[in-house]
């Protein structure tokens, strides 16, 4: 996996059409003066969301997320933003996007199904030891929304948008997603009918999605030749489990791999399929449980389980405690992290969800 995130040469210029100094941002930071000169601009987790909280205060605008996310002419010349532009349709974008995003970046978007007739779009930044800045998750949903709007060349709207931060700016983001809000969710999503997601694009491009996708399907086989076959695979168990266990088939095909040729890999690394498809249940259970308040049956169902018995004596096994008791002793001493120096989250202990409607 990428362990840093590849910031974009044209930000510096972004940032002075806003009227923001880049070299005031950097010092706001705590970075080299010189960062954003480099050929290729290299950051860790930690490094860009100090960035992006040095662009929301160095701003002083709680729009410029949203600003900066759905500029038209977003880096026209990006080979991902490219392919994901010239796809068959919205979920085919996102699933693109994301898919390219492992050569760029530690940091996934998933579609989570959200009941029969709806689903999320979420971003997970997988090395993140602390909250995410809002100023991101602004741009990120709004460079999600542009993209479907572009792509599919109709004004689309979303379901609802969920910020896990208390409510502020209800006005703002009401304007320019055009739905009802949540504030205090259990995690930030962008939330869409599931029509929504197969609309057709009339950007599509065969002929450049042809050229694009092959030279980007390359350099991933390149990078995993080089990683450990187990970790490769869990990274995939994560992302298909919601409802279902994904079996060595379907991951194999999402990997571009014979059946035979991930068993033999996965056998040299001393483990079995099943063996890691349990290790990515366990290690998504411990994610949910901490960073959600999403109930047991929830948490079962996004890990595959067909109910939250079962998940309750898998986990019981796994941890040596019921996951309810599991929950409430790690999170005493877990994520005392803080917004822009404030006080530790709690916003879901502390405020319960505000619906704002459109």
């Amino acid at each position: 996996m990428v362990s840093r995130f590849r910031l974009s040469s044209v930000i510096a210029g972004r940032l002075q059409e806003l009227s923001i100094a880049p070299e005031a941002v950097l010092r706001r930071a705590g970075l080299p003066p010189g960062l954003l000169r480099q050929e290729k601009i290299l950051v860790t987790t930690e490094q860009l969301f100090a960035f992006w909280r040095a662009v929301a205060d160095e701003s002083g605008d709680p729009e410029i997320g949203l600003r900066l996310g759905s500029q038209d002419r977003n880096e026209r010349y990006d080979p991902i933003l490219l392919a994901a532009m010239s796809a068959s349709s919205f979920r085919d974008a996102i699933e693109r996007a994301s898919r390219y995003k492992q050569l760029t970046c530690p940091e996934e978007i998933r579609i989570v199904p959200r009941g029969r007739d709806s689903r999320a779009v979420e971003f997970e930044w997988l090395l993140q030891r602390e909250t995410e800045p809002p100023v991101l998750v602004d741009l990120c949903f709004a460079w999600i929304l542009t993209l479907g709007r572009r792509g599919a060349g109709t004004r689309l709207t979303p379901l609802k948008v969920e910020f896990v931060r208390k409510r502020q700016h209800a006005d703002l983001y009401r304007a320019h997603f055009g739905c009802p809000l949540v504030f205090g969710a259990a995690s930030n999503a962008l939330v869409f009918r599931s029509r929504d997601l197969d609309l057709p694009f009339v950007t599509q491009n065969a002929e450049l999605l042809g050229m694009l996708a092959p030279q980007l399907e390359e350099e991933l086989a390149t990078r995993r030749a080089g990683r450990d076959a187990r970790e490769e695979v869990k990274g995939v168990v994560k992302r298909l489990l919601a409802g279902k266990r994904p079996d060595l088939d379907e991951v194999a095909r999402a990997l571009g791999a014979s059946v035979r040729t991930l068993q033999r890999r996965l056998g040299e690394g001393g483990v079995t399929f099943q063996q890691v498809v349990e290790q990515a249940r366990r290690e998504m259970a411990r994610h949910y449980l901490l960073q959600s308040s999403l109930d047991l049956s929830e948490i079962a169902y996004l890990v595959g389980y067909e109910d939250a018995n079962s998940f309750y004596r898998a986990f019981r096994q796994w941890e040596g405690a019921p996951p309810g008791r599991w929950r409430e002793r790690h999170r005493k001493r877990h994520r005392r992290l803080s917004w822009r120096g404030g006080v530790a989250e709690r916003a879901l202990a502390e405020n319960p969800p505000i619906t704002v409607g459109s």
